[in-house]
């Protein structure tokens, strides 16, 4: 009779052990899923308006920079990005400088840094 409560507790402290497991990795993934999602500026200038389209379609959404304290995006800052499902979208930005680009078929993934570089600003005017 005693072997069989031993091989009980021990069975329980198994299940208990596994649960808290569980618990952690459930608890990381929320961690995980749970981050901002947000642009990481790496151009020359300063970012004035940000706005997203989905690929190839020119309607673009609203100036993101507005999520900003100062509603612009300096180089190397990163801005948060709201309202927006992970996608491919094209990127309607205009900085500092008076420069208008086009930067195409840029990923957004759900609570991940995403970034435009200097060399993809292309496709642009004033």
């Amino acid at each position: 009779m005693i072997a069989v409560v031993d091989i009980g507790r021990m069975a329980m402290r198994m299940l208990l052990l596994a649960g808290t497991m569980l618990a952690l990795l459930d608890a990381n993934a929320f961690a995980q899923s749970a981050k901002p999602t947000r642009f990481w500026n790496l151009t020359r200038y300063t970012v004035t308006s940000f706005q997203l389209s989905p690929v190839g379609q020119q309607a673009w959404g609203a100036n993101l920079c507005k999520n900003d304290s100062d509603g612009t995006v300096d180089h190397d800052e990163r801005l948060r990005i709201t309202g927006v499902k992970a996608g491919r979208y094209d990127v309607k930005i205009a900085d500092k400088s008076g420069r208008v680009c086009i930067v195409r078929d840029i990923e957004v993934k759900d609570g991940a840094v995403f970034s435009i570089e200097e060399k993809q600003m292309t496709d642009c005017g004033k």
